[in-house]
Formats: C-alpha cells, structure tokens, sequence
C-alpha cells in the first residue's frame, strides 16, 4: 500500500530541538482554555472523562495530539455506535501548560461541576500526586505516564497504563536483541532525570539474565549539547546496540552523528518517546536505521485501514496523526470496554467497580490499535513491536512480530 505520509511541523510550533525533563518544545499553537465534546453538560447518564491536558508548555506536542484524538474518539463513540448502552460519552479537558500545580488545580475544577467517571493525568508528577484523591473520590485514571512505579495496583489501585511500563518497553528491545544476537554487547544512553533513571538498573539484571553483555551505562544532561566525552566513552566500549532513554530528541541525533564519524556499527534504538514519526523526521538522515520499541500500530501501517479504529481514524484523517493520538484512542477504547462490561454486570460506574472489571478482562480487542489481544497484567500492557527508521521509505517499518513480556 502506498500512502503519502504529511506530518505537521506545527505540531513542535517553532521549535529548534526538544526535550522534556530534558524535553524541550517550541511556542505551543493557540489552543482555547478548555475542550469540551460530546453529551451536553448536566445530561442524564453521561458518561463524563475528564482530562489534564498539557496544550501549552514544554509537553503541548503531545497534549495537543491526545486533546484531539479523545475529541475525535468521543465524536464517533457516540455517532456510530450511541456511546455504551445508550449513554453518551463526554469529554472535558483543560490545559495544564505541563505544570504540576496547575494540573491538580484543573482536576479539582473539573471533578467539581461534573460527574467525572474517567480521569486522563497528564505526567508522572501529576498521578503520584493525585492518587490519595483518586482514591478518596473512587475515580478511576490513566495517562501519558509509562512510569514503572504506577504499574503497582496496590500502590496505586486505580490508575492503569496505556501500554508496557518504561522498564517492560527496554525490556521488549532487550528481548528483540537476545533473538537477533545472542551474547550480544549492550549500552545504556540515558537522561540524568527521573524519567531517564526509571528503567536502568532493571534492565541491566534483565539483559544479564538474557545472556547480554552491558558493556557502558551513561548519563547524560537532559538535552545534553556536549556529548564529545560520552561518544568516547561509548566507542571504546564498542557496544552492538545502543539504548536511549529519557529522551525525546535531543541529544539523540548527534549521538548518532558523532558515533558514524567514528566508524561505530552500533544499532541505535529508543523507547516511546522518541519513536514518533515527527521525531524522526526531527532527526534527519541521521535516523536512517534507528529502531524502537512501539506499542502500536503507526498511522501509517499496511493493516491500519482494514482494523476497526485505525480505519475510522483514516476516514477522518488523510494527513498523518501522531502515536500520542492513537494512545488517545486506544484510552478511549479501553475505557468504552471497561464501562461496557461493568454496566453489563450490573454495577455503578465507580473506581472500584470498574478497576475490578478491568483486572478480569483477557484478550482485549484494542480495535487494531495493538496488532494481538491484549491483557492486562499488574497495571499495564507488557507488549509491543520493534519498528526501524527507513528514511528512504520516509517512515518506521515493523522489523519484529508483536512481543509480549512473560
């Protein structure tokens, strides 16, 4: 299947690199104060998700994304199918600017006029921050967080994941290396963040278990500009792949740069954030053959348009949308499931109710959004798909099956 693949700069606004906590955007486009979709306010048995949507601020490339796909999910919930069991879906979501404060603050302001069933955070701060509230108030809660930590249902009993946790998603690669080369020598590129830190120390047990060799672990500045001495130290470690984390772009593409100029055959790869296709296109040819761990399906892939969501998404959209508006839908999707079966047991739209429904669902049907069933095991989703830049195709192309963490 050929297809023209369009992305949006002005998804980055002006930006000249990006990083997050390390991430660094450009000016945000314009967005109202608030979004609101779908069922009017005050109507009866509305299904009410509420959201902490960063729109502007250093994270608004993705807020902007996820603000849009749940607007269109919600759209066609109710259009094609009258929401769950006649009740209309609504979503409401403000903007955060990705400031912690001010996250709580618009979740206080939402869940105080409306009936908010669903919740959507915008960042790990914010769920480590919300959860005693989520709690008190029964309300069950996802997010953009893939945090290890939040993938503890005792810990945090009603918030789930929307894919592999950080450490599950290098886990993926690390399984994918194992299979492709055994023995293989293995580095760790990671930000001096907690988001960098998150998945390390796991994955270096985990590849020595697998048979790998870590051969060098660095740290990095968050949008580090001076990498001379740790491309050094990378090329005498002579490593066969190269893991990022903590990253979103930079300084990922001069990694690559730098280690070509010297003649390293190292294997670059990436973890979720760094993987979408506007990323790489942020990185020019240097991404040519860089890999990563994806939990879904691109926009773009050969099976999108025969699958349930992705072909509703390409009836709506010619021009390519980005993963963080699929992780959108993919929330939508689960959350019509949830609220499906825990209305068909019989019970309220509670927390608790709908956690528990949750924790007995098996083989999940995500509509083509992740290419097998799923289930969830702890608070997340341990699956996914290598995908490798090629730049001559002018997008990510799937190298490995679906992998599923045992």
């Amino acid at each position: 299947m050929s297809m023209k693949i369009r992305t949006s700069r002005l998804l980055f606004g002006v930006a000249s690199g990006l990083a997050l906590g390390g991430l660094v955007s450009g000016t945000a486009l314009a967005q109202d104060q608030e979004t609101t979709v779908g069922a009017g306010a005050g109507e009866e048995d509305a299904i009410v998700i509420g959201g902490s949507i960063p729109m502007t601020g250093v994270f608004a490339f993705a807020g902007l994304a996820f603000n849009e796909g749940m607007r269109d999910f919600v759209s066609w919930v109710n259009e094609e199918h009258g929401g769950v069991n006649g009740r209309k879906f609504r979503y409401v979501g403000q903007d955060t600017g990705y400031d912690v404060d001010e996250s709580v603050g618009v979740f206080q302001r939402i869940t105080s006029r409306e009936d908010v069933d669903f919740y959507f955070g915008d960042s790990t701060a914010f769920s480590q921050t919300i959860n005693s509230e989520l709690n008190r108030r029964d309300i069950l809660m996802t997010g953009a967080s893939f945090a290890s930590e939040l993938n503890n249902p005792e810990e945090y009993p009603l918030q789930f994941l929307l894919g592999p946790d950080y450490t599950e998603q290098v886990g993926i690669l690390l399984d994918y290396i194992a299979d492709e080369q055994p023995g293989a020598r293995v580095a760790f590129v990671h930000s001096d963040t907690e988001f960098g830190r998150d998945p390390i120390a796991a994955s270096q047990e985990r590849a020595e278990e697998l048979g790998l060799e870590v051969v060098e672990t660095l740290v990095t500045p968050p949008g580090a500009s001076d990498i001379s001495g740790a491309t050094l130290s990378l090329r005498r470690a002579r490593p066969d792949y190269t893991i990022f984390h903590g990253y979103v772009l930079a300084p990922i593409p001069d990694f690559i740069e730098r280690s070509r100029q010297m003649g390293m055959e190292t294997k670059f790869m990436g973890t979720y954030y760094s993987m979408d296709q506007t990323i790489i296109d942020e990185m020019g040819e240097a991404a040519d053959g860089f890999m990563g761990v994806m939990p879904y399906r691109y926009y773009y892939d050969q099976e999108a348009p025969d699958t349930e969501i992705l072909g509703a998404i390409h009836d709506m959209h010619d021009e390519y949308k980005p993963t963080m508006y699929i992780q959108a839908w993919l929330a939508g999707v689960l959350l019509r499931e949830i609220a499906q079966e825990t209305l068909d047991a019989g019970k309220e739209l509670t927390g608790s109710n709908m956690r528990e429904t949750l924790d007995s669902m098996e083989n999940i049907d995500t509509g083509g959004i992740i290419g097998v069933p799923v289930t969830y095991r702890g608070s997340s989703i341990p699956v996914g798909r290598i995908y490798r830049a090629d730049m001559d195709e002018g997008r990510m192309v799937p190298v490995s099956d679906w992998i599923e963490l045992e």
